[in-house]
């Protein structure tokens, strides 16, 4: 531990080069004490609750420009006998780091954008309000790769309730208890990803004539619903406006002489730029019921796969990714393992 020199909130140059110790005097290899920082050992009571019990002393000869170069230098002095013996050996315990509200829309830091480099990147998602319309499979899987982005708002519509079946085809783990309460999907998910982020908002209902207005607030909408009329409306709404939006789609057939499933994953992007293929590759029917994906709910594999299909291409309008093709409507057959990119701009 060191001193603290503060300018308002801001940290100045170190006042001295002398850290304190808690703990026996950290050794070489061979057991003794490091000399290069040994200065003196006694127990000190700094603060009410810390009690150092040596003071380190090692002055670089142009001092030190900052605590971080500071504090660093007798990390690596501490942990250089000590990574010799064992090279996995280190002094960063990783302990999570909360956020406030005015630091992310993260409950803790995004430390994984910062590894990667990737911040400025993902700062283009920043300032978005997402929808997402229909919690069943697919949609569930789209609200987990969104909520690790930092749009400022994630809104959930849906009407259902989560049920024993829902549980298997939805990202994350459902216990008995949380079958039991009979939450709605929306409330369920909402407190699900509320332990990571803020701005989740739950809208207990199904969209309909009475709130599709309000998608029309929203930087970007995810249609993952299967009812054909419903789904209409909300295109045709959408479409008079500035936005961008995606549906996705599963069809699954069985195939009887090999009792073995074909499956195709869609997903159709609509932007103010190219409309005109939607209703070529979206169907609006009725569903009849009769469809072998409703009988055989274990396939969240193709729920997970048409969620991230739908959220890289999403992340491709927003700039995330690279986008050469401009491709809008994109579907995955399981039995050939083919990708394909169609209606291109």
């Amino acid at each position: 531990m060191s001193d603290l020199t503060l300018a308002g909130d801001v940290t100045t140059t170190p006042g001295n080069h002398v850290a304190w110790f808690v703990g026996e005097h950290p050794c070489q290899k061979d057991g003794r004490e490091i000399p290069q920082i040994k200065h003196t050992s006694q127990s000190t009571q700094l603060a009410q609750d810390i009690v150092v019990h040596h003071s380190f002393s090692n002055k670089p000869a142009q001092g030190y420009a900052n605590y971080h170069q500071k504090m660093t230098r007798y990390i690596d002095i501490v942990s250089a006998p000590a990574q010799s013996v064992d090279p996995t050996a280190t002094a960063r315990t990783f302990k999570p780091v909360a956020a406030s509200p005015e630091q992310s829309v993260f409950e803790y830091l995004d430390t994984a954008s910062s590894r990667a480099g990737i911040l400025a990147v993902s700062d283009k998602l920043k300032s978005s309000r997402v929808a997402i319309v229909g919690l069943g499979g697919t949609g569930s899987y789209v609200l987990d790769l969104v909520a690790k982005t930092p749009v400022r708002e994630i809104h959930l519509f849906d009407a259902d309730a989560f049920l024993q079946h829902n549980a298997f085809r939805a990202p994350s783990a459902a216990s008995l208890d949380d079958l039991t309460r009979g939450l709605s999907k929306v409330a369920y998910f909402r407190a699900l990803y509320s332990r990571m982020r803020r701005g989740i908002v739950a809208h207990e209902e199904h969209v309909s004539e009475e709130n599709v207005e309000v998608l029309l607030g929203f930087d970007f909408v995810f249609l993952c619903l299967d009812n054909g009329p419903a789904k209409k409306l909300i295109v045709d709404r959408l479409s008079t406006g500035a936005m961008s939006f995606i549906d996705v789609g599963i069809g699954v057939e069985m195939v009887p002489e090999s009792l073995a499933l074909w499956a195709i994953c869609r997903v159709t992007t609509s932007t103010p730029d190219k409309r005109d293929h939607f209703s070529k590759r979206v169907s609006f029917a009725d569903n009849n019921g009769d469809n072998p994906y409703d009988k055989n709910i274990q396939v969240a594999d193709l729920n997970a796969l048409n969620a991230a299909l739908a959220v890289i291409k999403w992340k491709k309008v927003c700039g995330f990714y690279q986008d050469l093709e401009k491709e809008h409507n994109t579907t995955y057959t399981t039995s050939s393992n083919l990708l394909t990119s169609d209606d291109l701009l």
